[in-house]
């Protein structure tokens, strides 16, 4: 397969399924990449039995990896491998069994080997659960062969 390098969106699009193809985690919790594009990506998943807590909601801890996971996507789309240096969360709403999970994520600055990205997780209603902000640093290695 041949990519053409000089156009962003192709380039996003090969990283983002070479990443796929080996990202075990996102696929067995079930998440869908809906979208990427350089600097952006769209991940979402169904909130399942397993992923209930103590109080019947959504543990916090999928609701972050679901963040991260789109977070990732967002941060590679440049052929470029990158790794989360430091991420936050701040949960603003409970989701429950059932809900559909989506988290957008949407670079805010990348310069240098630097990157931030801030992510909003909502329900299929549109409301906000939570808001993630992602400290991405590159390193060394690409998701792409040299000919491709």
């Amino acid at each position: 397969m041949t990519i053409n390098m000089s156009d962003p969106q192709a380039v996003a699009t090969a990283s983002a399924e070479a990443m796929w193809r080996d990202d075990r985690a996102s696929r067995l919790l079930g998440m869908e990449l809906e979208h990427v594009a350089p600097g952006e990506a769209t991940v979402s998943f169904t909130v399942t039995d397993a992923m209930t807590n103590g109080h019947n909601t959504c543990h916090g801890g999928y609701m972050f990896t679901l963040a991260d996971s789109a977070f990732a996507f967002a941060c590679n789309s440049y052929n470029q491998r990158a790794v989360a240096q430091h991420c936050s969360v701040t949960f603003v709403a409970p989701a429950f069994l059932g809900d559909r999970l989506t988290a957008r994520a949407r670079e805010v600055s990348r310069s240098g080997r630097n990157g931030i990205y801030d992510i909003a997780v909502t329900n299929q209603n549109g409301e906000r659960i939570a808001e993630f902000r992602g400290h991405s640093r590159t390193v060394k290695g690409t998701h792409l062969p040299p000919s491709a």
